[in-house]
């Protein structure tokens, strides 16, 4: 009896991970959209008021979809992909904006993604382990937090007036701190996944997925 009630919990499990139409991953996918559109409006119209209320709307609906999740139990691999990607797309986006309306320059618009780039390579030696990736590490949270305060801050700076002078002190406090600590976070990643390719009899957990 509890071998079968098991067996009927972790299929429910397992077909709640393997979901893809939840209201979550929808509200991912609607942050995803807003990519495109924001690029637009920094470099098409110059409108940085809409922007600045796009990346708004972005960081809250970031928070929305990881509550919903977990309030709903709509928790899937699809959405533990589709949020970091969202986050690292706006920023992505975000830095090439102020870059091309040279806001900032060159080299933070660089140093970012290739951090990301770094992380990529990680990837095929993680997957001789059984992981697809690691756990999100606090750093990186508090580090995409930083970079997203920077970036309106850093708008607002493109001006004139106290308004102005206070974002770009502010914004590039925020985004020192956002670079160490998105790079800080990179590195431990790094030093994660070479402690598990020293322990060749660790593996990711079967659970069962078929």
């Amino acid at each position: 009896m509890s071998s079968t009630r098991g067996a009927r919990t972790a299929g429910r499990d397992d077909a709640r991970g393997s979901a893809i139409w939840t209201v979550p991953n929808a509200i991912s996918a609607l942050r995803l959209l807003g990519v495109p559109l924001f690029l637009w409006l920094v470099l098409g119209p110059e409108a940085d008021v809409l922007a600045l209320a796009l990346l708004m709307v972005s960081g809250f609906t970031d928070w929305l979809d990881g509550y919903l999740a977990r309030r709903l139990n709509q928790t899937s691999k699809l959405g533990q992909i589709l949020d970091p990607v969202a986050d690292r797309l706006y920023i992505l986006a975000v830095v090439v904006g102020l870059a091309v309306r040279d806001i900032i320059p060159w080299w933070v618009a660089l140093i970012l993604p290739a951090r990301d780039a770094f992380l990529w390579c990680l990837v095929p030696f993680l997957r001789r382990r059984g992981y697809s990736a690691l756990p999100v590490h606090f750093l990186g949270k508090a580090a995409t937090f930083n970079l997203l305060y920077a970036f309106p801050l850093l708008f607002i700076g493109d001006g004139s007036g106290p308004a102005a002078t206070l974002g770009k002190v502010f914004g590039w406090a925020f985004a020192i701190w956002g670079i160490g600590l998105y790079w800080w976070a990179g590195l431990l990643y790094a030093w994660q996944v070479r402690k598990l390719m020293a322990d060749r009899d660790r593996r990711a957990p079967d659970l069962g997925g078929g």
